[in-house]
């Protein structure tokens, strides 16, 4: 559905609008506590069928935008709630509408298209924007921390009874007395190094919190964990740190378990548990000080060039390279590493179990590093595009029409003004609610002479009502806070602008994928 001007007059709208916006937010960050930014709404099709002229009566859109979802409550996973920002999106007009069967010209400087039929630019697939929580639970919730969720994903059990089965047999080794009770040991090792891992994520998430940056949850998972940041740092030096805290906390803990060691005997239980953590955890801190996204030491890297440079985008790519790179090392150097003694183990002549180990452990490696780097060069081009969604430029033109108006003339309305959305007022003139393009497909077209367009709408509530000037990240914000197929779009002074359909958006992202940074 589609345009309209101040107080509820057709206007101009934008009847291309996929073809002229595009920006695409970012997904939730990867490996190594990548930020992340309001993801994108699901694609739909990008297809635009439209009839090729006013079809007086009979200009219903085109079968499928869907309808409303009424399931806009985030799942109990701690995301914060961006509502949209109050640019006159509660604001009824100050003003009464004009009447809805005499259509105000369209603003100055602004022509009318009649050319422009009311009829559904969509796919089919008008679904509004879902969380990204909507779509993949974190795992299991494990507390808020913070007031931020931590899950623990299904892979984690994996690693967990990995763990246990290696770390037990050294164990076996050093204190055999133990016996059988050394892998329950080894139990309690994997639970405390995963608990210092996220004392790891904890150091970013604070730093987050106290940039005002929000953390949607906090995940850990096969390798490690992942703190997932909603939106970037706003300067360099904000970007290293909040890098840099997660590694120095690694440290902080290895100093910790080292200190507890020099007060245990090496040779008992805890000794050889502090030990194990203060290895581990120097170990974590060198690796995610590696120069390549998306690990931490990537991410300072890229601050380095961003402040050199004064763009963030030469940054990222720069790191996204290194981390390529790095995966490559990896890939070829751990096995080699391993298998010359380098590392400390014992040089191996000939392949055996533990050479396709350390192969298979190297190429998971370098397959999230890599896989890592890609998505963090793909995150930076949608933030390039992101500024370029704007509602005022995907907003459709509309018509007001009061809830007794038949269909059929509401239709013939639309058709004459060029726009391609009704929007329902009361006597005054106040916009109460939005005629949804799935409803006008499913009355044929020899029953809308009767069919009132009042029992096609839906009721606008406050979330539905978007201000015009809304762009980017606050756009995306706006949406995710409250799904729904349309939004009215108001200017600041409460004036009707247009409808918003959530398809528009959904190809504005596609497109934007589509084009080169």
């Amino acid at each position: 559905m589609d345009v309209s001007g101040g107080r509820g007059q057709p206007r101009p709208g934008n009847d291309e609008s996929a073809e002229h916006t595009g920006p695409e937010a970012p997904a939730p960050g990867g490996t190594g506590d990548a930020p992340t930014a309001p993801s994108a709404p699901t694609p739909a099709d990008a297809k635009d069928a439209r009839p090729e002229g006013p079809t007086p009566d009979a200009g219903a859109p085109a079968p499928g935008s869907g309808t409303p979802q009424d399931t806009g409550a985030a799942p109990d996973h701690g995301a914060p709630d961006h509502g949209a920002p109050a640019h006159g999106r509660d604001r009824a007009p100050e003003h009464p509408e004009p009447p809805a069967d005499r259509p105000a010209r369209a603003p100055a400087g602004r022509p009318e298209h009649p050319d422009h039929p009311f009829a559904h630019s969509g796919s089919g697939k008008g679904q509004a924007p879902q969380r990204p929580e909507e779509r993949r639970r974190g795992g299991l919730l494990m507390g808020r921390p913070f007031g931020v969720p931590v899950y623990v994903a299904p892979s984690w059990f994996l690693v967990a009874i990995l763990i246990t089965w290696v770390f037990g047999g050294q164990i076996d080794r050093v204190l055999p007395e133990l016996g059988a009770a050394s892998y329950l040991v080894s139990l309690f090792f994997a639970v405390a190094f995963y608990a210092s891992v996220l004392v790891h994520e904890l150091a970013h998430t604070l730093a987050a919190l106290r940039f005002k940056l929000p953390v949607r949850r906090i995940q850990l998972q096969f390798f490690g964990g992942v703190s997932e940041i909603e939106k970037e740092a706003e300067t360099p030096g904000r970007e290293f740190v909040l890098a840099f805290v997660g590694p120095l906390l690694s440290l902080v803990l290895a100093g910790l378990f080292y200190l507890g060691l020099l007060a245990v005997d090496p040779s008992s239980v805890p000794g050889v548990l502090l030990a194990g953590l203060m290895v581990s955890n120097l170990i974590v801190a060198a690796f995610n000080l590696l120069p390549g996204l998306p690990l931490d030491g990537g991410r300072m890297l890229r601050a380095v060039v961003w402040a050199i440079t004064g763009k963030p985008m030469t940054g990222t790519v720069a790191a996204a390279w290194v981390g390529r790179a790095l995966a490559v090392c990896v890939l070829i150097g751990l096995p080699l590493l391993t298998q010359s003694g380098a590392l400390g183990s014992d040089a191996v002549d000939n392949v055996g179990m533990d050479t396709v180990l350390d192969a298979l452990l190297a190429a998971i490696l370098a397959a999230i590093i890599w896989t890592g780097a890609g998505n963090s060069l793909r995150m930076a081009r949608l933030r390039e595009h992101l500024p370029e969604l704007r509602a005022r430029t995907l907003t459709r033109r509309a018509v007001p029409v009061e809830s007794d108006t038949p269909l059929s003339e509401a239709l013939r309305r639309a058709n004459a003004a060029g726009a391609r959305a009704l929007v329902v007022v009361d006597a005054d003139g106040v916009p109460v609610s939005l005629v949804r393009e799935a409803a006008i497909v499913g009355v044929p077209e020899h029953r809308r002479p009767w069919v009132p367009v009042g029992t096609l709408a839906q009721d606008i509530t406050d979330g539905m009502r978007v201000s015009a000037e809304l762009a980017g990240e606050e756009l995306l914000d706006a949406l995710r806070a409250t799904p729904a197929t349309e939004y009215l779009v108001v200017e600041e002074t409460g004036e009707i602008y247009g409808v918003l359909s959530a398809a528009d958006v959904e190809r504005a992202f596609v497109k934007a994928m589509a084009r080169p940074s």
